[in-house]
């Protein structure tokens, strides 16, 4: 993918319980919305990648097809940041163990806007 120092950086984070989309705004004036299944898909934890050997600091392909169904592990409630490199969204089940750094969301966000276009 592409350099880490030279990816942009979120300007806005915002989710919405409602529509179950988190949305962040980049620097570079891209926009990705992101349905919460696809980001608790998406954990990049070592317990959701069934252990420390898997995990991977780019989300894996698989994310875009084994959807979740509307359960509290699709449900977030809260988000809290980790220095200024990453998020940890809280979901409605107690899991709280995924750190999303930017350049992991920035990944899943390209891979998700490729998807959209049929690459």
């Amino acid at each position: 993918m592409s350099n880490q120092s030279e990816e942009p950086k979120p300007v806005d984070i915002s989710a919405s319980r409602e529509e179950q989309k988190m949305t962040i705004k980049w620097s570079n004036g891209e926009v990705s919305v992101f349905n919460f299944d696809l980001l608790r898909n998406s954990c990049p934890c070592a317990e959701c990648r069934g252990g420390h050997a898997n995990m991977k600091s780019e989300p894996d392909d698989s994310m875009f097809v084994i959807p979740l169904m509307d359960s509290r592990t699709t449900h977030l409630t809260n988000i809290k940041p980790i220095g200024g490199y990453a998020i940890a969204p809280e979901w409605a089940d107690g899991h709280s163990h995924g750190i999303y750094t930017w350049h992991y969301l920035y990944v899943l966000h390209q891979q998700q806007e490729a998807k959209k276009q049929g690459k």
